[in-house]
């Protein structure tokens, strides 16, 4: 299964993802619900995935990220590798759709990141999972994020919650998978302006989707259509205004965001 979500003239919709003739048209849609139940989808006429205007896919009550995920990003930024997850939160507000612009707070932040990671959408009520259960059953699919941070904030303040949370901060998209499995490696890659930064696969995890999902679900509740951030690998790197950012996952696809200088 892939779907998306796209604007159209009703309001936003969901719209099923299927390969005909070999182009990926949107084949099916459904409007309203957290997330897409396409048992209850109408057939449309093949619109191609190409001319969708497409909006981040879901409307989490909460997104969930985990820091320090890859080794070589921890050293990079000289911090020690993490015994146990190391997790955060960004607000929804900070959520943007493919193509918007990413805003740098100038007044606040002179060094604004980008940081590509692979993202889990929950699908349906996870709570204190055991070291034995399977996670599979709460993973709706998955989509790509970037986890914008302005690193001098994050390196000042003793938390992370200004220098993750600013609005513009959380582009998500393209679409949503089950089809690709991070267990058996999934290639995460970042460009900027084409040049590529970032390049690992999921293999290189410290702490793999099943054990992130364990440690979250013991601390707080998750709940259909929330997002996980499963961390960036090495090679992040500072964004300046006419640069575009590009978010590639293997299986799911390509995000663009530009840049530019906010107030």
């Amino acid at each position: 299964m892939k779907y998306c979500r796209f604007a159209s003239t009703d309001g936003p919709q969901f719209g099923l993802i299927e390969t005909v003739a070999g182009v990926q048209q949107i084949t099916q849609t459904m409007t309203g619900g957290v997330l897409p139940d396409f048992s209850k989808a109408k057939k449309i006429s093949l619109q191609p995935l190409s001319s969708a205007k497409l909006l981040y896919p879901v409307e989490p009550s909460k997104i969930v990220c985990v820091g320090r995920n890859y080794s070589e990003h921890a050293k990079e930024l000289g911090n020690e590798i993490p015994k146990e997850p190391l997790i955060f939160l960004k607000p929804p507000s900070s959520l943007i759709s493919p193509g918007e612009k990413i805003v740098r707070p100038r007044r606040f932040s002179q060094r604004v990141e980008f940081e590509g990671e692979l993202t889990v959408v929950i699908g349906k009520r996870c709570r204190n999972l055991e070291p034995n259960d399977d996670v599979h059953p709460y993973i709706f699919g998955y989509t790509a994020a970037n986890d914008v941070t302005a690193r001098d904030l994050q390196k000042k303040d003793p938390q992370w919650t200004r220098a993750k949370g600013f609005d513009t901060f959380c582009p998500v998209g393209p679409i949503v998978t089950d089809e690709i499995d991070p267990w058996k490696g999934v290639r995460v890659e970042s460009r900027v302006n084409g040049e590529v930064k970032q390049s690992e696969s999921t293999l290189a995890f410290i702490f793999p989707v099943d054990i992130v999902l364990r440690f979250i679900s013991q601390v707080m509740t998750l709940l259909p259509g929330d997002l996980v951030l499963t961390g960036t690998p090495a090679g992040v790197g500072p964004l300046v205004a006419g640069d575009e950012v590009t978010i590639s996952i293997e299986g799911i696809g390509a995000m663009s965001n530009p840049v530019v200088d906010g107030d």
